[in-house]
C-alpha cells in the first residue's frame, strides 16, 4: 500500500481510491493535494531528495515511480542524442553510439557519477551542435507531417461516424413506421393474420440487407508504431514506389525431342483405349483436379523419349 499512497501525507488508494498520485523529473511521488499546497508558488524542493522542482512539470503517476523517472530521462536525452543510423559510417559506430546512450540514461536512473554524467552530456552538445539543430528540424518536419495525416484521418473518421448516424436513425424511423403499418393492417384489414405478419418479416429481413450493404468505412492501415491512416492519406502524404514493369510473359509451347516414334495425340488417349489398364480417378481426386488421362499421357511421353537412343 506505501507505493500505491503519497508519502507526505501517507494517503493511500484504499483509503481513498480517487487519489490522484502525481510525479516529477525526481521520480519521487506526490499526491495532487501536496503538490498545489507544497508548490503554490510554482516552484520548491522534493520533500524526498531535495531536488528543486516546478509546478508545471508534475503529471499524472501513470506508471512505477522508477518507470516515469526513466521515461522522463530518456526522453530529456533522446532530445540531445537524436543522431539517426545513416549518420554513422559503419555499424559499428552506430552501436557504441546506442550504447553510450545507454550508458549515460542508465547513471542518471540509478544516480550513479551524476557530476561526470552531466559533463558528458554537455561535452557532446558542444561538440555535436549542428547536428542536434539540423536532427531537431528534420524531426519536427516529420511530427508536423504525421500531425496532418492524423488530422485529416479524424476528419475522415467523423463523416463516416456522421453518415453512419444519419443511416441508422432513417433505418429506425423506417422500421417504426412499419410496425405501426403492421398494427394498422392487422386491426382493419379482412385477410390472414399470419400471411400479413410473414410478408412484414421478409420485407424486414430485405430491409435489412440493404443497411449490411451500406457502404464500408475506408480501409485502415498503421504506421510501425500502431498509429492508424487511411489509403487516401496515404497515397496523399507518403511516397509510392514506382515499380519497373516487364515485358507481358507470352507462352510458347516446348518442343519435345523424343528421338522415337510419335506419341499419340491428347485426344486419342480415350479414343484408342490407353485406359483400359489404367485406374481411374475417384471422386475425390477428381475434386482436387486429378484426371487420369492426364496421367496416362505423362506415362506415355516419358515412356518414349529416349527410346531409340542415338
Amino acid at each position: 500500500m506505501e507505493e500505491d499512497g503519497c508519502p507526505r501525507c501517507k494517503t493511500t488508494k484504499y483509503r481513498n481510491p480517487s487519489l490522484k498520485l502525481m510525479v516529477n523529473i525526481c521520480g519521487h511521488t506526490l499526491c495532487e493535494n501536496c503538490v498545489e499546497l507544497l508548490f503554490i508558488k510554482g516552484a520548491n524542493t522534493c520533500p524526498e531528495c531535495n531536488i528543486p522542482l516546478r509546478r508545471n512539470n508534475f503529471r499524472v503517476q501513470l506508471f512505477d515511480p522508477h518507470v516515469e523517472k526513466e521515461l522522463d530521462i530518456r526522453k530529456r536525452i533522446l532530445k540531445d542524442f537524436n543522431k539517426k543510423e545513416e549518420d554513422f559510417a559503419t555499424l559499428e559506430e552506430h552501436n557504441a553510439y546506442l550504447e553510450e546512450i545507454e550508458d549515460i540514461i542508465f547513471n542518471l536512473c540509478h544516480d550513479i557519477d551524476i557530476l561526470e554524467t552531466n559533463k558528458r552530456i554537455e561535452q557532446y552538445k558542444k561538440e555535436n551542435r549542428e547536428s542536434i539543430v539540423k536532427n531537431r528540424q528534420k524531426i519536427s518536419k516529420e511530427e508536423f507531417e504525421l500531425e496532418v495525416i492524423l488530422e485529416n484521418e479524424k476528419e475522415i473518421s467523423e463523416v463516416r461516424n456522421k453518415e453512419l448516424t444519419v443511416i441508422q436513425e432513417n433505418a429506425k424511423k423506417k422500421k417504426t413506421l412499419e410496425k405501426e403499418k403492421l398494427i394498422d393492417e392487422l386491426m382493419f384489414s379482412s385477410g390472414d393474420a399470419k400471411s400479413i405478419v410473414q410478408t412484414y418479416a421478409e420485407k424486414m429481413e430485405e430491409d435489412k440487407k440493404e443497411l449490411d450493404l451500406a457502404p464500408p468505412p475506408p480501409k485502415l492501415t498503421k504506421f510501425s508504431t500502431g498509429i492508424r491512416f487511411s489509403s487516401s492519406i496515404q497515397q496523399q502524404y507518403l511516397p509510392v514506389p514506382k515499380i519497373d514493369e516487364g515485358p507481358i510473359f507470352i507462352y510458347e509451347e516446348p518442343e519435345i525431342e523424343l528421338y522415337g516414334p510419335n506419341i499419340p495425340r491428347y485426344e486419342e488417349i480415350s479414343e484408342k483405349n490407353y485406359l483400359k489398364h489404367i485406374r481411374q480417378e475417384n471422386q475425390t481426386e477428381r475434386a482436387g483436379g486429378f484426371q487420369s488421362k492426364i496421367a496416362c499421357y505423362r506415362a506415355i511421353t516419358e515412356a518414349m523419349q529416349g527410346l531409340y537412343p542415338f
